[in-house]
């Protein structure tokens, strides 16, 4: 029964989308019926010709049953391609409205929705499973709508000509409905799985795609071949899986299909031959109980499809009724920062029940200050920096910024506030005007250049071929490091937040280029609050606090010269990266001498 309540929901979900078009769809269906009346007609035709024209030899009804054809099957070509066109229009447009409406979903669902699910997985929900939907809006439903009206038209004919044997042809009709019903059930569970096991692919690809210099450096190209092959061939067996259950369902109706012809040639025969009905009555039947036997089996394909692309309606409309992020409350109030102070008062928070990552967070960030944040490896640095802008919840305690709570803050205007540099620079496949431009899309070329000159960009912006307009690459890799950072870093300079996170921004540069970014993040700092989590703790020395962060709360705090006085966990921390950065340097030394 619950399954039948979710197959029911995705239908009713689905004819949602097609409201907007209810004009155009009605159009359509009258085209259809149409054409299906034209079908109908060609069997009276026959049955005029042996019974009028070549029986009573009637040469006025061979003219008109002429130009009747010809009439008929004009207004056929014209009914025919309105209909199309017009279900092709809609469908292509339910769809896109499907594809923009799961897009939007997605820029409202929490980043933990994204921390859980593959990207390849997300990526196939917006393209495989809503173009499986496509056939089911247009051909399908285009199929189903038109056999039916034949079925109806044929089996009306049917009842007008003969009406016992059309009876008789009746006791068929609920064995092809169960065979209809059984199968579709099994196509409906295969046609998930065949959606999950693409969705398996699309995301396999993506990884390995986006891993590619991984994947080389390690040597796996074999090890990742035999992944793939693994999971092709599971997407394989569900296909054919799916193919061979929609192969026994149509058989199956044909010969019942069958059965009842020959019922008609034995029972019709007999009829003929008592004068019960005449030979172009008994040819007229036999066509239509033949249009009543293919409409069944094409209804049967289209159930079948339609049951397939339902699984993918399913996985769509899973990602639709996940709960959205939460956006604004009715007691929440824009929150316009004036100085940047940021307080945490016991501050808890855990991923996941259980497992706490901070207990009893607190610390007072005064407005203009480097807050530094240090600690071992899962201590809770990045954490802090996804609790500030909300990107996750606070599980207890509470963060306030200029004395507003900021769970009583607007997201948005909480978020307008909050300028990110994160150690993993992403850039858009745009131009590096554009990048920056994210920041503030209202921005004029002179800000952008302003931007760019403060972030240390301009020199090697301008030394491109094609200057500020270059276009970056997938995720800026035509870029060195160093370079994505400052352009990262402009971005969040012309946003101009009153406060700033760096999460490790300089972690990953060569030495050369960690001190031209760090010049332009400390240009970037002057005069806002900032939230530094350090890597290599030699950047951080100048911070007016510095937090050392151990199992969840703030262990040590205070300058960088009355930690390593105090000889504790920070002092232990920054010996060890003062070694390896001098180990970093030397090799780099020696790369530059060889």
């Amino acid at each position: 029964m619950a399954n039948k309540r979710s197959k029911l929901n995705s239908y009713k979900r689905l004819l949602k989308f097609l409201k907007p078009y209810i004009k155009l769809l009605i159009i359509s269906i009258i085209c259809m019926v149409a054409v299906s009346a034209s079908n109908l007609y060609v069997p009276w035709i026959i049955k005029d010709v042996i019974d009028k024209v070549l029986e009573d030899k009637d040469l006025t009804m061979l003219y008109l049953i002429i130009i009747s054809i010809i009439v008929v099957f004009f207004i056929r070509g014209s009914t025919t391609f309105a209909h199309r066109y017009l279900m092709g229009y809609i469908g292509q447009s339910v769809i896109r409205d499907l594809r923009n409406k799961l897009y939007e979903h997605l820029q409202k669902l929490p980043i933990a929705y994204f921390d859980k699910r593959r990207t390849g997985e997300i990526m196939s929900n917006l393209t495989n499973d809503i173009g499986a939907l496509q056939t089911a809006m247009t051909t399908d439903f285009i199929m189903l709508v038109q056999e039916g009206a034949i079925f109806i038209g044929s089996f009306a004919a049917m009842i007008y000509l003969q009406w016992k044997l059309t009876i008789l042809c009746l006791i068929i009709v609920p064995l092809v409905s169960v065979t209809i019903k059984f199968f579709g059930r099994k196509l409906h569970s295969s046609g998930r799985s065949v959606q999950e096991r693409l969705a398996d692919v699309t995301a396999m690809l993506q990884e390995t795609i986006s891993g590619v210099r991984i994947i080389r450096s390690f040597n796996r190209c074999d090890y990742e071949t035999k992944r793939f092959r693994q999971v092709n061939q599971n997407n394989f067996k569900a296909t054919v899986k799916s193919i061979r259950q929609q192969s026994q369902l149509t058989p199956v109706v044909e010969f019942l299909a069958a059965l009842a012809i020959t019922v008609i040639i034995w029972y019709g025969g007999v009829s003929v031959i008592d004068g019960i009905m005449t030979a172009g009555e008994l040819i007229a039947f036999l066509i239509y109980a033949i249009n009543l036997a293919n409409p069944i089996k094409r209804i049967a394909d289209s159930y079948g499809n339609i049951q397939k692309s339902l699984a993918a309606a399913d996985r769509v409309f899973a990602i639709l009724d996940e709960k959205e992020e939460d956006q604004n409350h009715e007691d929440e109030k824009p929150l316009v920062v004036k100085e940047g102070l940021v307080e945490a008062k016991h501050v808890q928070f855990a991923y996941e029940k259980g497992h706490p990552v901070l207990t009893d967070l607190n610390f007072k960030a005064n407005p203009g200050e480097t807050i530094a944040i240090v600690g071992p490896s899962g201590a809770g640095k990045s954490t802090i920096a996804n609790l500030l802008p909300r990107f996750y919840e606070i599980t207890g305690g509470e963060i306030d910024i200029d004395g507003m709570d900021i769970r009583k803050a607007e997201l948005g205007s909480l978020r307008d506030q909050i300028g990110l540099v994160p150690q993993d620079t992403l850039l858009f496949n745009t131009s590096i005007k554009d990048n920056v431009l994210y920041g503030r899309l209202d921005a004029t070329d002179e800000e952008v250049w302003a931007a760019v000159r403060s972030a240390n960009a301009e020199k090697f912006i301008r030394e491109l071929p094609d200057g500020i307009d270059t276009r970056v690459g997938d995720r800026g890799l035509i870029l060195s490091g160093g370079q994505r950072q400052r352009i990262a870093i402009a971005r969040a300079i012309l946003k101009n937040p009153k406060i700033l996170i760096l999460d490790e921004a300089t972690s990953a540069l060569d030495t050369e280029s960690e001190k031209v970014v760090q010049d332009a993040l400390d240009k970037l700092m002057v005069g806002r609050t900032a939230f530094v989590i350090a890597h290599r703790l030699s950047t951080i020395k100048n911070a007016d606090q510095i937090l050392v962060l151990n199992d969840g709360v703030i262990a040590e705090r205070g300058t960088h010269d009355e930690l390593m006085a105090k000889g504790g966990l920070y002092y232990d921390l920054y010996t060890m990266s003062a070694k390896v950065t001098e180990a970093e340097d030397s090799v780099e030394d020696k790369k530059k001498e060889g």
